[in-house]
C-alpha cells in the first residue's frame, strides 16, 4: 500500500508579507516642529507675559492667563535707574565686537589663506585659551585691574571681553575664509591687487556672513557676560545682567519687575539676531554642502 506525501505548497512556506512602515508626513512633521518651537520659546513668552502683570497677578497659583495688562513695571524699570546699565552694557558690547572684528579678520586671514609658520600651534594656543574657568583668573584680573585703575570701569570689561572672544571669532572665521576659491585670489593677483583691495573688493564680499554671524554671537557673549562684570564693577560700570542681580532681595524676588528688566535687557539683542538672521544663517551653513 502506497501512502502519498503531501509537500506544503510554497505559497504556504512563504513568509508573511512585512507591513510597510509609516512615515510621518508633512503635516505631522509640520505639528511636531511647531511643538518644538512651543517648548523653546515658552519661557520667554511667559517673561513677555509676566513682564505687563501686576506684582499681586504674577504670585497667583495657579497663573493668571487673562489679566490687565499694564505699562507700570516697566515704567518702574526705567525710573530705577536701568538706562546707565544699558548704555554701559552697548558700549562695552559694540567696543569690543568692533576690536574683535579688527584684530580677528587679519589672524584667521593669514591662518587660512596666507598660512604662516607654526599655524597648527597657533590654533592650538587660540584654543587652549578657552580651557582656563574664568573663575580661576578672577583673583589676578581683579588685583591687575585695581593697580592699572581700571577696576569699576567699561575699559576692563572691552579688553576681557575681547580677549574673550577673540580666539573662538578666529576659529569660525577662519573656516569662512578657507571657503573662499583660490582662482579668485589669484586673478586678483595677477589683475596687481595688492592685499587691503584683495580683502575688500574679493575676500570681503564672500566671507561677510560669516563675517556676520561672528559678529552676532560676539555680541550675544559680550552682552550675556554676567561673571566678569559682577566682580570688576561696582557703582560706575555695572552692566545689564549686573542690574537684573538688583531684584533678587532678601523680601524674595519681585518676579513681575523682574521679567520687565529681562525683557528690556532681551529686546536689544532680540532685535540685533531679528534683522542679522539671514547672514546668522548663511554665515553658520557655510561650508555645509560641497
Amino acid at each position: 500500500m502506497t501512502t502519498l506525501e503531501t509537500r506544503p505548497s510554497s505559497a504556504a512556506t512563504a513568509a508573511p508579507a512585512r507591513k510597510p512602515k509609516r512615515k510621518l508626513g508633512p503635516g505631522s512633521l509640520t505639528v511636531v516642529t511647531w511643538i518644538i518651537a512651543i517648548l523653546f520659546v515658552f519661557p520667554l513668552l511667559w517673561m513677555i507675559l509676566t513682564a505687563f502683570k501686576q506684582e499681586a497677578d504674577a504670585y497667583t497659583d495657579p497663573p493668571k492667563l487673562f489679566f490687565s495688562p499694564t505699562f507700570d513695571q516697566i515704567a518702574n524699570v526705567l525710573k530705577g535707574g536701568f538706562l546707565p546699565y544699558l548704555s554701559n552694557s552697548a558700549f562695552v558690547t559694540v567696543l569690543s565686537t568692533l576690536l574683535v572684528l579688527l584684530l580677528g579678520i587679519p589672524a584667521a586671514y593669514a591662518l587660512s589663506l596666507a598660512p604662516v609658520k607654526k599655524t597648527s600651534n597657533a590654533l592650538g594656543f587660540f584654543l587652549s585659551t578657552k580651557m582656563l574657568p574664568i573663575v580661576a583668573a578672577i583673583i589676578p584680573l581683579y588685583i591687575i585691574s585695581q593697580n592699572t585703575e581700571l577696576l569699576d570701569t567699561v575699559w576692563a570689561l572691552v579688553i576681557l571681553y575681547t580677549s574673550m572672544n577673540l580666539p573662538l571669532a578666529i576659529w569660525m572665521m577662519r573656516s569662512f575664509f578657507l571657503e573662499v576659491p583660490h582662482e579668485m585670489i589669484e586673478a586678483g593677483r595677477i589683475d596687481g591687487a595688492n592685499l587691503p583691495t584683495l580683502l575688500r573688493k574679493i575676500i570681503m564680499p564672500v566671507v561677510a556672513p560669516g563675517i556676520a554671524a561672528t559678529a552676532l554671537i560676539c555680541v550675544i557673549f559680550s552682552w550675556t557676560e554676567f561673571f566678569y562684570a559682577v566682580n570688576l564693577t561696582a557703582a560706575r560700570a555695572g552692566t545689564v545682567p549686573v542690574f537684573l542681580v538688583g531684584f533678587i532681595t532678601s523680601e524674595g524676588l519681585y518676579w513681575a519687575q523682574l521679567s520687565a528688566a529681562a525683557l528690556l535687557a532681551s529686546l536689544p539683542v532680540m532685535i540685533v539676531g531679528w534683522f542679522a538672521q539671514n547672514h546668522l544663517v548663511r554665515g553658520l551653513s557655510m561650508g555645509a554642502v560641497k
